[in-house]
């Protein structure tokens, strides 16, 4: 594990929860000493340290620091001694070169494959749901990464949700999406709860139900597979209260924010490429 934060950690515990990956064959680099301390101290018998250099040595790592940090985590692989992952750590034939799996929004696999010349890359990309183990996760394959190899990857991601293989320029879109996209529901729902407070509901209470409904909602769309139009007619009455709110919302320009927003989303991804 090259950097240990939040999601990281979000992928790593599932995989020694569902045995696929034993605690003790884990190593951890993180950028601080106060980091590695408190990791230590919460999971004990982690191997946690500053220097990356056994953790490059693995078989596979999981690259999750911040994307402007990876130049410099580039330059701390070491050019010597770097294992042969084998069938054991791949689920694949041997190979030379270990598995390199990368979490970091909008660095493309070019890059990757550049910085990181030892390694087979996979680009993936997580979202926060993962955290809750109700994720979902982009999977882009580099070079000379073999089906079974595919197929562990993939086993390691559905841990934490769904799994789809998907050409990396559509990553940015799924990016766009699934990760940016849980923080403009999040602001539907704190909008949502301001509105029931203003129509007179607790604070408390009104978050609690704007977080059940889009639950609700997101659940009564998938399970039926309904598209989102007929969920929308269902429970929009003649001259009812919804029809009312959908007429402010429409003339508000929501729907065209939404769409603006993930749009924006999509375009920064690819820049930060």
């Amino acid at each position: 594990m090259i950097g240990l934060g939040r999601m990281a950690q979000a992928l790593l515990w599932p995989l020694i929860d569902a045995g696929l990956v034993p605690l003790v064959s884990v190593r951890a680099a993180v950028g601080t000493a106060a980091s590695a301390e408190r990791l230590a101290a919460g999971h004990p018998g982690l191997a946690v340290g500053t220097d990356p250099g056994e953790a490059w040595r693995a078989p596979v790592l999981l690259l999750a620091v911040k994307p402007q940090l990876l130049d410099t985590v580039a330059a701390s692989v070491p050019m010597d001694g770097l294992r042969d992952p084998g069938p054991a750590a791949t689920g694949a034939t041997a190979t030379p070169k270990p598995l390199l799996i990368s979490v970091l929004a909008g660095v493309t696999l070019a890059r990757l494959q550049r910085l990181f010349p030892g390694h087979r890359v996979v680009r993936a990309v997580p979202n926060t749901p993962c955290l809750v183990r109700a994720g979902l996760t982009g999977l882009a394959w580099g070079e000379g990464i073999e089906p079974a190899t595919r197929a562990w990857v993939g086993q390691l991601f559905a841990q934490v949700g769904e799994v789809l293989e998907l050409p990396e320029p559509q990553l940015d879109g799924f990016l766009a999406l699934t990760s940016s996209g849980p923080a403009f529901v999040a602001l539907v729902a704190e909008a949502m709860a301001d509105g029931a407070v203003a129509a007179g509901l607790p604070r408390a209470l009104a978050h609690h139900l704007a977080h059940r409904t889009l639950a609700g909602t997101a659940a009564l769309l998938h399970g039926q597979e309904l598209h989102p139009g007929q969920l929308k007619d269902m429970v929009t009455s003649p001259a009812g209260t919804t029809i009312a709110g959908i007429r402010q919302l429409e003339s508000r320009g929501v729907r065209s924010a939404l769409i603006e927003a993930v749009l924006a989303a999509a375009e920064r991804s690819r820049e930060l490429a």
